[in-house]
């Protein structure tokens, strides 16, 4: 079971880093640092978006709208600070204690 455990914090972690590459990555094509018309950036940009699109969906018609300001990546880094707590609270379970 404790492999389970590592497993889940593992996959929380790797969502974490994604989104965290996603939002850093939208900035930099937002300020024009990064320009979609290079083939590396626009496969880099839409892959990140079919990755994390049906995550952040539900979210986004759930939330009121807010305009140009986009909360869903916030109340998903808020969810996945919460599922890591609660299977670190939980850690005994996995490992048998």
């Amino acid at each position: 079971m404790g492999t389970l455990y590592e497993a889940l914090q593992l996959i929380l972690q790797v969502v974490w880093f994604v989104m965290i590459v996603h939002i850093i990555m939208s900035w930099l094509i937002n300020f024009q640092v990064l320009n979609l018309r290079q083939p590396l950036v626009a496969q880099l940009w839409d892959g990140l978006n079919r990755l994390l699109e049906p995550i952040y969906r539900p979210i986004r018609n759930l939330l009121p709208d807010t305009g140009g300001l986009d909360l869903a990546p916030l109340v998903v880094f808020i969810a996945i600070i919460i599922l890591q707590r609660a299977l670190a609270n939980n850690a005994g379970f996995f490992y048998g204690l």
